[in-house]
């Protein structure tokens, strides 16, 4: 086990019961309807579903399953990362083949092989940041970030550490060239709405 690895394995032992207690104080809640609700370093973050993202949500899915069965492309699911108290609920995940759930029921980080975050204005501070930061040390090796007030999205690849060392810009109406990528597809952005 590397020094990473050991690191990871220590923080994900000493978050999950916190991370847990957290959610499940969440789901007594009354959370409003179309909110989505996850926990970013141990801050529990709520924000509105909108029109806008969820078209660019709902394209990238339709896209995905070219290539990936119903059963390994997710949203809103919860998946816990490395870090401080990291559960989020991605807006879109992409399994790898074989990938199964844990005995509590959650999906393991470490089969993530794509994630795609569209940006809201309350929590785009996240997805660019910390958020970026536990998918490269998750090593999921692509996370793209779909931002409709810029028009475009940022493509990350190869993580080293706790960044990645690729980055590529694609603006909206371009395509998404992820063919030498474990994802293997070319993603249209043809339909990606602004705001």
């Amino acid at each position: 086990m590397t020094v990473l690895e050991d690191r990871i394995a220590m923080a994900e032992s000493d978050n999950t019961s916190t991370l847990d207690e957290m959610f499940e104080r969440l789901e007594t809640m009354p959370v409003p309807e179309g909110y989505k609700v996850e926990i970013v370093e141990g801050t529990v973050f709520m924000s509105p579903q909108r029109d806008t993202h969820w078209e660019i949500i709902l394209d990238i899915v339709e896209q995905l399953r070219t290539k990936y069965p119903r059963k390994r492309v997710k949203s809103d699911v919860r998946i816990d990362y490395p870090g401080h108290l990291n559960g989020f609920a991605t807006d879109v995940t992409a399994m790898a083949e074989g990938a199964e759930k844990t005995e509590s029921g959650r999906w393991r980080h470490q089969d993530v092989e794509f994630v795609a975050e569209v940006i809201s204005k309350g929590t785009a501070a996240n997805d660019y940041g910390p958020k970026k930061a536990a998918y490269a040390l998750a090593e999921v090796p692509v996370y793209v970030i779909a931002d409709p007030y810029q028009g475009r999205c940022h493509v990350y690849t190869h993580p080293k550490g706790d960044d990645y060392a690729t980055e590529t810009k694609v603006t909206f109406g371009d395509d998404m060239d992820l063919t030498g990528t474990v994802v293997g597809l070319t993603l249209t952005t043809a339909d990606f709405p602004r705001d």
